[in-house]
């Protein structure tokens, strides 16, 4: 079950990031071109594939409780990063991811750049936007599928994953060739950000020496302990952003001079 679970977290947040990087891909390559927009993906990829391949190994020689609370930390932080803007937007204190504006905005200043001189990776200026994409919005999950995989000593499983999330969403991209913005972006921040806490709570205290009642079971009540959390601040976030909606209409009401009926 533990891998199961496993397996989707790292596909959803993989999904998430690659949703994001097709957009920057997406208008820099339909605009620019797309030979040097591929090489910036496949230079972006190349480094992330050498990040883990020198980082996984490293991680799997470390004892296995201090590897839980070191991972079960680094999860915690990514987690509680991806819960509350989650949360937030939920809520209606921050603006929904829109990848359709984002889209718009990385093709508008595409096309207003300068022509860039043709080096050894062609366009410049779209390689170095396709590459910072990728490895950017890579990083994070790179990440997650090196603490994932190395705490199970299974870091090709946690793999899958992330490859399964990257192949679909490119599948897709390619055959709309358009940004995936009906992609639920916030609800997969959502289940993440919970997966993460869960994850990183559960190894967090193995490694201080804890012991869950019910082993790997203890993982769905945690889960589920994260949840019920998170919908509780989303519902009282709502309510108070609601009042202030309603207090700044009354406000700005009052603040509106009266005309004379004269």
């Amino acid at each position: 079950m533990r891998d199961l679970l496993l397996v989707l977290a790292v596909f959803a947040a993989c999904v998430v990031e690659s949703v994001e990087a097709l957009t920057i891909v997406l208008a820099v390559g339909l605009t620019r071109g797309w030979h040097a927009t591929m090489r910036g993906v496949a230079g972006g990829l190349i480094v992330l594939a050498i990040i883990v391949a020198a980082l996984g190994p490293a991680l799997t020689v470390l004892p296995i409780d201090a590897l839980r609370l070191v991972v079960g930390g680094l999860l915690l932080i990514f987690g509680l990063g991806w819960l509350r803007k989650a949360i937030l937007r939920a809520s209606g204190f921050k603006a929904l991811h829109d990848e359709d504006a984002i889209y718009q905005r990385e093709r508008a200043a595409a096309e207003q750049a300068q022509p860039a001189g043709q080096g050894i990776f062609g366009d410049s200026y779209a390689f170095t936007l396709a590459f910072k994409g990728v490895l950017l919005e890579g990083l994070e999950v790179a990440f997650i599928v090196l603490t994932f995989g190395a705490n199970q000593h299974s870091i090709p499983l946690a793999a899958v994953g992330a490859v399964a999330a990257v192949v679909l969403v490119a599948v897709a991209g390619v055959a709309l060739r358009a940004p995936l913005a009906r992609v639920p972006e916030n609800t997969l921040k959502f289940a993440v950000g919970v997966m993460l806490i869960a994850f990183g709570t559960f190894w967090g205290v193995e490694g201080a020496g804890g012991h869950w009642p019910g082993a790997d079971l203890a993982l769905l009540v945690i889960i589920g302990g994260v949840l019920v959390l998170a919908l509780a601040a989303v519902w009282v976030l709502r309510g108070v952003h609601a009042k202030q909606v309603a207090d700044d209409l009354v406000q700005a009401g009052a603040a509106t001079p009266v005309p004379d009926p004269r």
